[in-house]
């Protein structure tokens, strides 16, 4: 859902909410009216017809002719004669139309007034049919829910223009972030808006790139001159060690404590190496893509570390194709790593599986406890004097799966460890 669409929702729901809350309120409303002009009326009806009767002056036969003519002229209303006299009284009830017979039952409004005529009590009893109100009502129901609708189609129509037209610098400003690059190392030109929140978003946008443009630049830099500035002294004391363990005259222990020395430094330039390798792929120096078969660089690695794989019972399936698209580089340094952590902890004439399927890559090795998943792809997590390895190589898998949206994961069961990466 997009932004102003939110409100919109809210502010409908709202008004329909009122809406069904004014239906009742409008009948209440009408009806109290309707009620209070009809007992008006009835009011109106009842006093002249009082005043008439008073001004006639008529004996007692007379007015009884008169009453019953009354009562047949006018059948919504009733005099008759009264025990006593009494308040004035209203009521509503409920009766079949007499005129109309198919249309049910109607509403109707009464009023009985008592007065007296020549010494004597009479009631008159006026009605009028309310049923109109309850049209009124419906009508005016029909004409607000007619309005509300024209007035939500206007609202959605003018919020799509609006909206189309004001967002139309954050739409602008969204195109060119998706389409930055952070290799280019170019700022984007952002164009100026009128609105000074979009503008205080471009500025603040300008100035984050700046700054990891800036921060790009010097990891980059720093990779590569500590690429040269690191091995070639590296090398260097390596060469210096190799001379001096080839020097006529040197004891015993001086031999020993110069091969340590020189597989520590073997070490460290290992460990050189990955830190810089893990250093460019976070960089994202690897950017050439390809479509290949991790099949081929598999059978490939495979090959290379076949002395590595004579003490071992190995069982690979590599019948299926598997294609998948990144850096053929970093792929097969994904699959050496792999292979490489399963062959060095695996022992002599134990057993490592590799199964290749069309969607993932599943290598497993036999072992006799699980490894502690919290730290399995931590960076130095292996790293000891003993472990011949660097402690980097599961850090450089998961960064490289990472890269390219790949899941990796570890299980133990069965006395097997088990690494899958899904493509």
């Amino acid at each position: 859902m997009k932004l102003l669409d939110k409100p919109l929702k809210a502010f409908a729901s709202y008004a329909l909410i009122v809406l069904a809350c004014s239906i009742p309120v409008y009948f209440l409303i009408i009806d109290k009216i309707w009620v209070h002009e009809i007992n008006e009326h009835n009011l109106i009806v009842a006093e002249s017809t009082k005043k008439n009767l008073l001004k006639l002056n008529l004996n007692d036969e007379q007015l009884a002719e008169a009453v019953k003519l009354w009562n047949s002229l006018q059948p919504e209303t009733k005099l008759q004669p009264a025990e006593k006299l009494k308040p004035d009284s209203t009521y509503n009830v409920y009766r079949e139309n007499t005129y109309m017979p198919d249309k049910g039952y109607d509403r109707y409004h009464g009023l009985v007034t008592y007065f007296d005529i020549s010494g004597k009590p009479y009631s008159l009893t006026v009605e009028t049919n309310i049923e109109e109100s309850y049209e009124t009502i419906a009508a005016i129901t029909a004409i607000t829910v007619l309005f509300f609708i024209v007035l939500l189609v206007g609202f959605i129509k003018l919020n799509k223009r609006i909206s189309a037209k004001l967002w139309m610098p954050f739409y602008q400003t969204l195109e060119k972030i998706k389409a930055f690059d952070l290799n280019q190392q170019e700022a984007i030109p952002f164009e100026k808006s009128d609105i000074n929140e979009f503008e205080v978003m471009n500025t603040s946008i300008n100035k984050l790139i700046e700054s990891n443009v800036a921060v790009f630049r010097q990891q980059k830099e720093f990779t590569e001159n500590a690429s040269h500035e690191l091995q070639t002294p590296l090398a260097v004391v390596q060469g210096k060690l190799d001379l001096l363990i080839q020097t006529d005259g040197i004891t015993d222990k001086q031999s020993t404590i110069i091969e340590e020395t020189n597989n520590a430094l073997s070490r460290i330039s290992r460990i050189n190496k990955n830190l810089l390798l893990l250093a460019k792929i976070e960089n994202q120096q690897f950017l050439e893509k390809e479509r290949l078969n991790i099949a081929e660089p598999l059978k490939e690695i495979l090959e290379l570390l076949s002395d590595m794989l004579e003490d071992k019972s190995l069982q690979i399936d590599l019948h299926r194709e598997c294609f998948v698209e990144g850096n053929r580089i970093l792929i097969e340094i994904m699959l050496t790593n792999l292979l490489v952590n399963c062959i060095r902890h695996t022992a002599l004439e134990a057993q490592i599986n590799i199964e290749l399927k069309e969607d993932r890559l599943i290598i497993s090795n036999t072992g006799s406890s699980t490894l502690k998943t919290e730290k399995l792809f931590k960076r130095f997590s292996a790293a000891a004097i003993q472990t011949p390895g660097s402690g980097l190589g599961l850090s450089i898998v998961k960064e490289i799966c990472k890269r390219y949206n790949w899941d990796i994961q570890y299980d133990y069961v069965n006395n097997l460890h088990t690494f899958t990466v899904k493509f």
